[in-house]
């Protein structure tokens, strides 16, 4: 990134790092202490954003990896934020919702310190929702004594919530993508389209490129995949999938592996899955002319080296997958001035930022038209 030097010492290190021990009485009566960590990478741009991640591989390393990550991602589009992470070790598959609910609001209490509609604003994460920012942004109020829905994003409509909030990854990751196209000169309808990951992101991507007009001829969740090169019937695929039934379960095209997935020839391959997904091993194999990674990091620095010597134009995670902390800023704003858009305006304002972002020119682009 050819910082300068001391921006780079001081920009290595996070900010504020907390670590938290979280008691909780289980419904069977017997206590069980869970790790909860929250990371404030930087916060020169404005409050803090990041997410909210329940997972049992949650330790503080990758919490603050994230943290920097969204730091890079908020000032990339040209928020007013800085970047924060937090997470608690936890499946939170294995709780009962009261379960869920307790740790939520232990957690929330423990952090209270830290966070804030001016200070640092939590929003949903990987095991993470709607559900559990309502429960958060109601501790929070508990607190202080009045409702403050500006504390965290990605909460239901009826409590704050923003419209477009559940696909807006997806649709950032479309309208960059479509950019992309634009500025490479092929044409949307002449796009074959390959999805690695059927969750919120892959699923939403998939479906807002169908309706744009791209051919989406590959698709895979945690079971593997499916493949057409036709094209897939995607709107009847995201409502078999929204009852939580695996992909290969239709009967639409060949099935294949995740990884024989990422080798299809196609126009664009997204990786919408699970870090480092493309690496040294399987980097050569990949037969796109655009990677647009809608996952944090699928993309390893040996894998990335080797697709750039390939040509492959690489739309960065940072960028790609922006959309969602776009419209929670969208959601805060609204919260804040107490007046809220519709979902019109919403799409028409992430396209405006994100393809701005697409565009703005490198740092040493800059300097060279500054001179």
């Amino acid at each position: 990134m050819n910082l300068e030097t001391n921006l780079r010492e001081r920009l290595k290190t996070p900010q504020r790092s907390l670590i938290v021990a979280l008691p909780i009485r289980m419904d069977d009566g017997h206590v069980r202490v869970f790790q909860g960590y929250r990371v404030q990478h930087d916060s020169a741009r404005g409050p803090s954003k990041g997410g909210l991640r329940y997972h049992q591989d949650v330790a503080l390393g990758e919490v603050a990896a994230l943290a920097m990550w969204m730091t890079w991602k908020t000032a990339l589009v040209g928020l007013p934020y800085g970047g924060a992470k937090g997470g608690i070790q936890v499946n939170p598959h294995m709780l009962s919702l009261s379960e869920l609910e307790r740790l939520t609001r232990r957690y929330a209490a423990e952090i209270f310190p830290l966070i804030g509609p001016d200070k640092d604003i939590p929003s949903p994460d990987i095991g993470t929702n709607q559900q559990v920012m309502a429960w958060f942004m109601d501790t929070y109020s508990q607190q202080v004594g009045f409702s403050v829905p500006g504390a965290v994003t990605g909460k239901p409509l009826a409590i704050g919530g923003s419209l477009g909030r559940e696909e807006a990854t997806g649709r950032g990751v479309v309208n960059v993508t479509i950019e992309a196209l634009r500025h490479k000169g092929i044409d949307l309808e002449d796009t074959s389209v390959v999805i690695q990951g059927f969750g919120n992101v892959g699923s939403h991507t998939a479906k807002i490129f169908d309706e744009a007009g791209a051919r989406v001829i590959g698709i895979s969740d945690v079971t593997g995949g499916v493949f057409n090169p036709k094209g897939l019937p995607i709107d009847a695929i995201f409502q078999h999938h929204r009852l939580g039934l695996p992909v290969q379960d239709m009967k639409v095209g060949d099935h294949l592996t995740n990884d024989e997935l990422l080798a299809l020839d196609c126009t664009v391959l997204i990786p919408a899955a699970l870090s480092e997904q493309i690496t040294g091993k399987n980097a050569e194999r990949l037969r796109c002319r655009i990677l647009a990674e809608a996952a944090n990091g699928p993309t390893t620095l040996e894998a990335d080296a080797i697709l750039n010597d390939r040509d492959v134009f690489i739309i960065p995670d940072i960028l790609a997958n922006s959309g969602g902390v776009i419209v929670s800023y969208f959601e805060w704003v609204q919260d804040v001035q107490h007046f809220f858009w519709n979902e019109r305006d919403i799409q028409q304002r992430l396209h405006e930022l994100i393809t701005h972002a697409f565009h703005r020119p490198s740092l040493a682009e800059r300097e060279e038209i500054s001179r």
